[in-house]
């Protein structure tokens, strides 16, 4: 009794938000019956009139109330299915940038059309994106109904798709694909070096169905892309054939602590000779100078060429070391790769990673994230 006493004056969080919530869904069924009444032309016509809207200052939360009861009577003439009171709900909530949880047969899809059509009548886009091709092709073609009865475009996004189609399906309204497709769709379009060879045109507005899953099961395995670089191996062996002559504490010195290999004055000027090169610092011989660090580190590392202090120490700088590189791939920073050399198993061309990412990465760039 006394829990239920201060509950009522003190009501909590979530009580409040439902109660603010449920405010605007009275202001949506008071537009019900002026909306019914529009003919199909009239009731297309009202997605112009949003922009228009837009266009003139108005915000998305502004038109909200109108465009929600829009969607619904759209969806009561195209699908056949009316949006409950309690559908209406969880459409505000994902616009708002919450998570919703819903059973299955509790309608999620068609509760994501009321925030999805909502954001894109800003005309920046909005991917709804799912766990599989599958149910992209199925949400894409059923709702795909209802958005095209009020004029938005849609596109999908399904694996081995061509650029030139990916990039007319990021240019609809609506978007559907799987995450890993909107991710490595990021990835690739970072990897290109003119903004018209994009294929997508921003991040803006996303709805995540299963978000438990993408963004917390799925982000735990990195998006990778990797193939072969145009880069020659020839420089690795060149050198390797230099490190042997060189002299701890005369051309370079090892930092333990650090885990660090730095050269003296005195190794700037061996490697330079014999190497043949100019300035080791210069900007044009940087590689050069990145090399020859990552071929000292794998003879003492590795190789063991120059005696370490402690066999602990040099077992621990090895272990981070190789947690820093990425043996699979050749080593992001040559390390591992600079060690092969030696082995004279020699190739013409290395292995590159290119960018990569987790799921949650994708998720921070996009303004907000919806289930």
């Amino acid at each position: 009794m006394l829990s239920g006493l201060f509950s009522s004056i003190f009501p909590s969080r979530n009580d409040r938000e439902l109660k603010r919530i449920s405010r605007i869904i009275e202001r949506i069924n008071s537009l019900e019956d002026e909306i019914r009444n529009l003919g199909d032309e009239s009731l297309t016509g009202k997605t112009l009139e949003f922009r228009e809207r837009l266009s003139k200052g108005e915000t998305l939360d502004d038109i909200l109330p109108e465009a929600f009861a829009v969607v619904r009577e759209a969806s009561r003439r195209v699908l056949g299915m009316r949006h409950f009171d309690v559908q209406l709900i969880g459409g505000v909530v994902l616009h708002e940038g919450f998570i919703a949880e819903m059973k299955t047969g509790e309608g999620k899809t068609l509760v994501a059309t009321l925030p999805v059509y909502l954001n894109a009548l800003t005309g920046k886009g909005v991917h709804v994106v799912t766990v599989n091709d599958y149910l992209a092709r199925r949400d894409s073609d059923w709702m795909g109904r209802l958005y095209r009865f009020l004029r938005l475009t849609t596109g999908i996004i399904q694996h081995d798709m061509p650029d030139d189609l990916r990039k007319q399906a990021y240019a609809a309204d609506i978007t559907y694909g799987t995450n890993n497709e909107f991710g490595f769709d990021y990835l690739r379009d970072n990897m290109k070096y003119e903004e018209d060879q994009f294929v997508q045109r921003g991040l803006h507005y996303a709805i995540v169905d299963e978000v438990d899953s993408i963004l917390i099961d799925e982000s735990r395995t990195p998006l990778i892309i990797s193939g072969p670089s145009e880069e020659s191996t020839d420089m690795y062996y060149q050198v390797d054939r230099i490190i042997p002559g060189m002299v701890r504490d005369t051309h370079f010195r090892i930092d333990e602590k650090l885990k660090t290999v730095t050269l003296t004055d005195e190794g700037n000027n061996y490697v330079e000779d014999r190497l043949g090169i100019g300035n080791l610092y210069d900007v044009a011989n940087i590689n050069w100078f990145h090399h020859v660090l990552q071929a000292l580190k794998a003879h003492i590392y590795i190789d063991g060429t120059w005696s370490m202090s402690s066999r602990t120490v040099r077992s621990s700088l090895l272990t981070s070391l190789q947690e820093d590189s990425c043996p699979d791939a050749g080593g992001e920073r040559g390390f591992i790769r600079q060690s092969k050399p030696r082995k004279r198993s020699r190739s013409s061309r290395r292995t590159r990673l290119w960018p990569r990412s987790r799921s949650r990465i994708i998720s921070e760039c996009m303004k907000s994230l919806r289930e």
